[in-house]
Protein backbone atom coordinates (compact mmCIF):
# COMPACT_ATOMS: atom_id res chain seq x y z
CA UNK A 1 0.00 0.00 0.00
CA UNK A 2 0.76 3.33 -0.56
CA UNK A 3 1.43 4.93 2.92
CA UNK A 4 -1.15 3.57 5.09
CA UNK A 5 -1.68 0.05 6.01
CA UNK A 6 -5.61 -1.24 5.31
CA UNK A 7 -7.46 -0.59 8.64
CA UNK A 8 -4.79 0.56 10.86
CA UNK A 9 -5.95 0.56 13.88
CA UNK A 10 -3.78 4.20 15.71
CA UNK A 11 -1.31 3.56 18.15
CA UNK A 12 -2.79 4.41 21.74
CA UNK A 13 -6.37 4.33 19.85
CA UNK A 14 -7.24 1.07 21.37
CA UNK A 15 -8.61 1.87 24.57
CA UNK A 16 -11.63 3.63 24.38
CA UNK A 17 -11.17 7.63 24.60
CA UNK A 18 -13.69 7.89 26.94
CA UNK A 19 -16.51 5.78 28.65
CA UNK A 20 -19.29 5.34 26.09
CA UNK A 21 -22.32 7.28 26.56
CA UNK A 22 -26.13 4.72 26.55
CA UNK A 23 -25.50 1.41 24.76
CA UNK A 24 -24.13 2.01 21.28
CA UNK A 25 -20.96 2.69 20.22
CA UNK A 26 -20.74 6.01 18.21
CA UNK A 27 -18.54 5.80 15.06
CA UNK A 28 -17.60 8.56 13.53
CA UNK A 29 -16.55 8.34 10.02
CA UNK A 30 -15.21 10.38 7.68
CA UNK A 31 -12.90 11.00 4.99
CA UNK A 32 -12.38 13.65 1.61
CA UNK A 33 -14.29 14.63 -1.12
CA UNK A 34 -13.46 11.27 -3.77
CA UNK A 35 -12.24 9.35 -0.47
CA UNK A 36 -14.62 7.04 -1.20
CA UNK A 37 -16.41 7.12 2.55
CA UNK A 38 -19.89 6.34 0.75
CA UNK A 39 -18.85 2.82 -0.58
CA UNK A 40 -17.37 2.04 2.94
CA UNK A 41 -21.06 3.63 4.36
CA UNK A 42 -22.71 1.29 1.89
CA UNK A 43 -20.70 -1.93 2.84
CA UNK A 44 -21.17 -0.84 6.70
CA UNK A 45 -24.65 -0.69 6.52
CA UNK A 46 -24.97 -4.30 4.74
CA UNK A 47 -23.22 -5.84 7.28
CA UNK A 48 -25.59 -4.68 10.46
CA UNK A 49 -24.01 -0.99 11.29
CA UNK A 50 -26.97 1.76 11.75
CA UNK A 51 -25.68 4.50 9.33
CA UNK A 52 -26.80 7.95 9.53
CA UNK A 53 -25.80 9.91 6.81
CA UNK A 54 -25.10 13.85 7.21
CA UNK A 55 -25.20 14.54 3.13
CA UNK A 56 -28.29 12.29 3.04
CA UNK A 57 -29.84 14.49 5.62
CA UNK A 58 -28.35 17.73 4.67
CA UNK A 59 -30.38 16.91 0.85
CA UNK A 60 -33.60 16.59 2.99
CA UNK A 61 -33.10 19.59 5.11
CA UNK A 62 -33.01 21.73 2.13
CA UNK A 63 -35.97 19.42 0.13
CA UNK A 64 -38.69 21.56 -1.72
CA UNK A 65 -41.04 23.11 0.98
CA UNK A 66 -38.99 23.18 3.66
CA UNK A 67 -37.79 26.18 5.28
CA UNK A 68 -34.35 24.83 4.90
CA UNK A 69 -34.90 25.72 1.53
CA UNK A 70 -36.63 28.97 2.14
CA UNK A 71 -33.84 30.71 4.04
CA UNK A 72 -31.46 29.47 1.48
CA UNK A 73 -33.01 30.87 -1.32
CA UNK A 74 -33.38 34.20 0.74
CA UNK A 75 -29.46 34.16 1.48
CA UNK A 76 -28.25 33.22 -2.38
CA UNK A 77 -31.51 34.00 -4.45
CA UNK A 78 -33.34 31.83 -7.22
CA UNK A 79 -30.94 31.39 -9.12
CA UNK A 80 -30.12 28.47 -7.14
CA UNK A 81 -33.01 26.77 -7.96
CA UNK A 82 -33.44 24.61 -10.63
CA UNK A 83 -37.05 24.43 -12.89
CA UNK A 84 -38.31 21.70 -10.68
CA UNK A 85 -38.13 23.93 -7.60
CA UNK A 86 -35.49 21.90 -6.17
CA UNK A 87 -31.89 23.37 -5.03
CA UNK A 88 -29.45 23.26 -7.71
CA UNK A 89 -26.51 21.98 -5.71
CA UNK A 90 -23.58 21.83 -8.38
CA UNK A 91 -24.46 25.77 -8.84
CA UNK A 92 -24.75 26.24 -5.33
CA UNK A 93 -21.50 24.67 -5.19
CA UNK A 94 -19.85 26.57 -7.36
CA UNK A 95 -20.92 29.56 -5.33
CA UNK A 96 -19.84 28.79 -2.04
CA UNK A 97 -16.58 26.97 -2.45
CA UNK A 98 -15.31 30.50 -4.34
CA UNK A 99 -15.59 32.34 -1.02
CA UNK A 100 -14.90 31.29 2.39
CA UNK A 101 -17.38 33.85 3.61
CA UNK A 102 -20.46 32.25 1.55
CA UNK A 103 -19.53 28.85 2.35
CA UNK A 104 -19.81 29.66 6.20
CA UNK A 105 -23.31 31.41 5.82
CA UNK A 106 -24.66 28.07 3.94
CA UNK A 107 -23.54 25.95 6.49
CA UNK A 108 -25.13 28.32 9.03
CA UNK A 109 -28.18 27.26 7.15
CA UNK A 110 -27.56 23.92 6.64
CA UNK A 111 -25.73 22.52 9.64
CA UNK A 112 -28.30 23.56 12.66
CA UNK A 113 -30.83 21.13 10.93
CA UNK A 114 -28.59 18.23 10.07
CA UNK A 115 -27.37 18.31 13.27
CA UNK A 116 -30.96 17.91 15.33
CA UNK A 117 -32.53 15.49 12.51
CA UNK A 118 -29.17 13.28 13.42
CA UNK A 119 -29.95 13.18 16.95
CA UNK A 120 -33.21 12.54 16.18
CA UNK A 121 -32.22 9.15 14.27
CA UNK A 122 -29.71 8.53 16.99
CA UNK A 123 -31.92 8.46 19.67
CA UNK A 124 -34.19 5.25 17.76
CA UNK A 125 -31.25 3.33 17.48
CA UNK A 126 -31.82 -0.18 18.95
CA UNK A 127 -29.24 -1.00 22.37
CA UNK A 128 -26.00 -2.58 21.13
CA UNK A 129 -26.07 -0.67 17.63
CA UNK A 130 -22.94 0.11 15.87
CA UNK A 131 -23.86 3.42 15.03
CA UNK A 132 -21.82 5.03 12.51
CA UNK A 133 -21.92 8.43 11.61
CA UNK A 134 -21.12 8.98 7.90
CA UNK A 135 -19.90 12.80 8.32
CA UNK A 136 -17.53 14.31 6.10
CA UNK A 137 -16.33 17.17 8.12
CA UNK A 138 -15.28 15.65 11.42
CA UNK A 139 -11.52 16.99 11.31
CA UNK A 140 -12.94 20.69 9.65
CA UNK A 141 -15.63 21.63 12.59
CA UNK A 142 -13.81 19.64 15.60
CA UNK A 143 -16.27 16.80 16.12
CA UNK A 144 -13.95 13.61 16.97
CA UNK A 145 -14.79 14.24 20.85
CA UNK A 146 -18.58 13.40 19.96
CA UNK A 147 -17.42 10.09 18.82
CA UNK A 148 -16.37 6.97 20.62
CA UNK A 149 -14.01 6.14 17.45
CA UNK A 150 -13.10 8.19 14.51
CA UNK A 151 -12.57 5.78 11.17
CA UNK A 152 -11.13 7.91 8.45
CA UNK A 153 -10.80 6.90 4.76
CA UNK A 154 -8.14 7.87 3.08
CA UNK A 155 -6.76 7.91 -0.47
CA UNK A 156 -3.75 9.68 -2.09
CA UNK A 157 -4.88 13.64 -3.11
CA UNK A 158 -4.39 12.31 -6.70
CA UNK A 159 -7.14 9.88 -6.33
CA UNK A 160 -9.18 12.33 -5.23
CA UNK A 161 -8.83 14.39 -7.65
CA UNK A 162 -8.62 11.83 -10.54
CA UNK A 163 -12.07 10.44 -9.15
CA UNK A 164 -13.63 13.15 -9.26
CA UNK A 165 -12.72 14.52 -12.50
CA UNK A 166 -13.54 10.62 -14.31
CA UNK A 167 -16.48 9.73 -11.81
CA UNK A 168 -18.56 13.04 -10.82
CA UNK A 169 -17.22 14.65 -14.34
CA UNK A 170 -16.14 17.39 -12.78
CA UNK A 171 -13.15 20.09 -14.24
CA UNK A 172 -10.39 19.79 -12.61
CA UNK A 173 -10.20 23.17 -11.72
CA UNK A 174 -13.50 22.19 -9.65
CA UNK A 175 -12.31 19.17 -8.26
CA UNK A 176 -8.93 21.02 -7.12
CA UNK A 177 -11.70 23.49 -5.25
CA UNK A 178 -13.50 21.50 -3.51
CA UNK A 179 -10.32 19.15 -1.90
CA UNK A 180 -8.88 22.83 -1.10
CA UNK A 181 -11.59 23.58 1.26
CA UNK A 182 -11.67 20.87 3.26
CA UNK A 183 -9.02 19.36 5.85
CA UNK A 184 -5.60 18.11 4.52
CA UNK A 185 -4.97 14.63 4.39
CA UNK A 186 -2.74 14.72 8.00
CA UNK A 187 -5.17 16.43 9.29
CA UNK A 188 -7.89 14.06 8.64
CA UNK A 189 -5.03 11.33 9.68
CA UNK A 190 -4.35 13.18 12.91
CA UNK A 191 -7.83 12.34 14.40
CA UNK A 192 -7.92 8.97 13.43
CA UNK A 193 -8.68 5.89 15.63
CA UNK A 194 -8.89 3.71 12.98
CA UNK A 195 -7.88 3.93 8.99
CA UNK A 196 -9.28 2.49 5.98
CA UNK A 197 -7.27 2.79 3.02
CA UNK A 198 -9.25 2.74 -0.12
CA UNK A 199 -6.63 3.28 -2.93
CA UNK A 200 -7.22 0.24 -4.12
CA UNK A 201 -9.74 -1.90 -6.09
CA UNK A 202 -13.44 -2.40 -5.12
CA UNK A 203 -12.93 -5.75 -4.31
CA UNK A 204 -10.09 -5.07 -1.47
CA UNK A 205 -12.55 -2.50 -0.10
CA UNK A 206 -14.63 -5.12 0.36
CA UNK A 207 -12.06 -7.28 2.72
CA UNK A 208 -11.23 -4.03 4.29
CA UNK A 209 -14.65 -3.25 5.33
CA UNK A 210 -15.40 -7.12 6.63
CA UNK A 211 -12.35 -6.68 9.10
CA UNK A 212 -13.39 -2.78 10.40
CA UNK A 213 -16.31 -3.97 10.49
CA UNK A 214 -15.31 -7.00 12.91
CA UNK A 215 -13.34 -4.76 14.68
CA UNK A 216 -16.32 -2.49 15.38
CA UNK A 217 -18.31 -5.18 16.46
CA UNK A 218 -15.07 -6.66 18.85
CA UNK A 219 -15.47 -2.65 20.54
CA UNK A 220 -18.97 -2.41 20.74
CA UNK A 221 -19.27 -5.72 22.84
CA UNK A 222 -16.12 -4.88 24.93
CA UNK A 223 -15.59 -1.29 25.76
CA UNK A 224 -17.94 -0.18 28.55
CA UNK A 225 -20.63 1.94 28.59
CA UNK A 226 -21.22 4.51 31.09
CA UNK A 227 -21.53 8.04 32.20
CA UNK A 228 -19.32 9.98 30.10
Amino acid sequence: MRGVPAIAVVVGASAPRRARVGDVLRVGLTGGIGSGKSEVSRRLAALGAVVIDADLIARDVVAPGTSGLAEVVEAFGLDVLRSDGRLDRPKLGDIVFADPDLLARLNAIVHPRVGARMRELESSADAGSVLVHDVPLIAENGLKEQFDLVVVVDVPPERQLERLVNQRHMSEEQARARVAVQAGRQQRLAIADIVVDNSGTLAELDGEVARLWAELRRRAETEPAGAG
